[in-house]
């Protein structure tokens, strides 16, 4: 059993963190109204955005980073316990049908394994011996990134993964909602969203959750940008994997060439319903075969592509 100084060495810890700060002045928040509370959340979460914003700098230094391991054939790889961790996973399960990624290219891991996802696993974020284990399951190599993820910026978890990854010639990043913190100081890249206390003592679920989710997504959209995942503000390598999706597929083609449903339909039978290629066949006259050609000479990338293919440019789009 873990002795009496441990904890009080640990409370005072806690203590000094400003995702753990006591409020005084919402000590009285549950005899408010409904209505009331709701307006205090809301008025706590428009300050989040303005957190993110201070640290643009920290957080496109690692994207272009990150985006240059993928290239090579890296992978994205998050690491944390808790509600970090799941907001890790999340954002890697959004990724292949977002942008058409193998499941193995964006990888989410979280202390306790996937049954936290659900449920919390007593002792695991106290671990970074699971974070070793997780990472070297997956053969982790100098073209991967891990990033790190807690809010306090002190769970073992994270940093074990960072500092893990770091020996193994992998890139690091080291994302918290703390100021001086010892996740930020073990990464190459530390970003640091302070978002202040929360609305419940140390329910870091909540703005640091928010900050988290906003950075995460800047990470993996803008890194998929980079790699040609897009083209303009169009999600040309979504993944029809549904009616919606297949839907989506056929507008997408629609904004991006002005072709008529016929021409569309023709372009994506030709290419197997893939968006980008279809893109390519209708816009530089091509049929799907050199297409496919055209966009692996490209690494994927449909404006080079284009150029490549000496199409005009796109058509006004309906």
């Amino acid at each position: 059993m873990t002795s009496t100084p441990h904890y009080r060495e640990l409370r005072a810890e806690l203590e000094s963190l400003t995702t753990e700060a006591f409020r005084p002045e919402l000590s009285e928040i549950d005899r408010l109204s409904t209505l009331e509370i709701a307006r205090l959340m809301n008025a706590e979460d428009a300050t989040v955005p303005a957190a993110v914003a201070e640290r643009l700098p920290e957080i496109a230094a690692a994207i272009d980073a990150v985006a240059a391991r993928m290239a090579r054939g890296g992978r994205l790889i998050y690491a944390g316990a808790g509600t970090a961790g799941r907001l890790g996973v999340l954002d890697a399960s959004e990724c292949p049908p977002t942008f058409n990624t193998a499941p193995s290219q964006v990888v989410g891991l979280i202390a306790g394994g996937p049954e936290a996802m659900v449920t919390s696993v007593e002792g695991a974020e106290d671990s970074p011996e699971l974070a070793v284990q997780a990472l070297d399951a997956l053969g982790l190599t100098p073209d991967d990134t891990v990033v790190g993820i807690s809010a306090s910026g002190r769970t073992p978890y994270a940093i074990g993964a960072v500092r893990h990854a770091r020996a193994r010639g992998a890139l690091t990043v080291g994302l918290s909602c703390n100021a001086g913190s010892a996740l930020a100081a073990a990464a190459e890249h530390g970003i640091e969203v302070v978002v202040g206390p929360e609305l419940l003592t140390g329910s870091t679920r909540l703005k640091a959750g928010t900050a988290q989710k906003l950075v995460l997504n800047m990470l993996s959209t803008i890194t998929m940008i980079r790699l040609g995942k897009t083209y303009g503000n169009l999600m040309v390598d979504v993944r029809a994997s549904n009616d919606k999706l297949r839907a989506r597929s056929r507008r997408i083609v629609a904004l991006a060439t002005g072709a008529s449903d016929e021409e569309i339909e023709r372009a994506l039978a030709a290419t197997d319903g893939e968006v980008k290629n279809a893109i390519l066949v209708i816009l530089a006259g091509v049929d799907g075969p050199e297409a496919a050609r055209l966009l692996g000479e490209s690494d994927g990338h449909l404006r080079a592509a284009l150029t490549a293919s000496g199409a005009p440019g796109p058509r006004a789009a309906r």
